[in-house]
């Protein structure tokens, strides 16, 4: 990471691994069961407790890939290997249940809208690529991460009114396009942190 990185510059990179206009599909797809007047509150709870993901491992997560001496390529491998998962489920539905085998009905709950969707590995190493390159500007990385959670909540949020304009079919369609996309994001993840496990080697 670039030690003249500005608090700017960081804030627009984190918008970008945030990848707001990627998540509203998923987004979408994930809470088309959940009553609509929850809907927006599952919402912001879900971009809360991303929020304090991204936080806490700006703050701790060094020390806590030392503590389990894991590397941060193990992130990215475990993450995909998430995604892939989630991704399949979704193409390939449970007869019974919804992606995750549960009730139908059943509101997600931190996996996988606030992590790995809005809170995903790419940003958690981002995260500590800044603060190993930059150990004193923690407080210039914090403005850029809340900006940059900021602008892609208001983006989530305005996405529900999406469901007002679209039916049954085109979610159900978007739902079977995102888990495609997830798939392929998730070996893409998985080859990056082996790429950079071997490297490392």
């Amino acid at each position: 990471m670039d030690h003249s990185l500005t608090t700017f510059s960081a804030g627009v990179l984190l918008f970008l691994i945030l990848d707001p206009l990627g998540n509203i599909p998923l987004f979408l797809s994930l809470l088309k069961h959940v009553a609509p007047e929850r809907r927006r509150r599952v919402m912001v709870r879900e971009l809360v407790i991303a929020l304090a993901a991204l936080f806490g491992f700006l703050f701790g997560g060094g020390y806590v890939l030392g503590a389990l001496q894991l590397r941060p390529e193990s992130i990215s491998i475990a993450g995909g290997i998430v995604l892939f998962l989630i991704g399949v489920k979704m193409i390939f539905p449970p007869r019974e249940g919804g992606i995750f085998g549960g009730a139908p009905n059943v509101e997600p709950f931190i996996v996988p809208l606030a992590i790995p969707g809005v809170a995903g590995p790419s940003a958690m190493a981002a995260l500590m690529l800044m603060t190993n390159s930059a150990p004193g500007r923690t407080a210039d990385w914090s403005l850029a991460l809340f900006a940059a959670w900021l602008a892609t909540a208001l983006i989530l949020l305005s996405s529900t009114y999406l469901f007002r304009w679209l039916g049954a079919s085109v979610l159900t369609a978007l739902e079977r396009l995102t888990g495609m996309l997830l798939v392929a994001l998730s070996v893409q993840m998985t080859l990056d942190g082996v790429a950079a496990y071997l490297g490392r080697s």
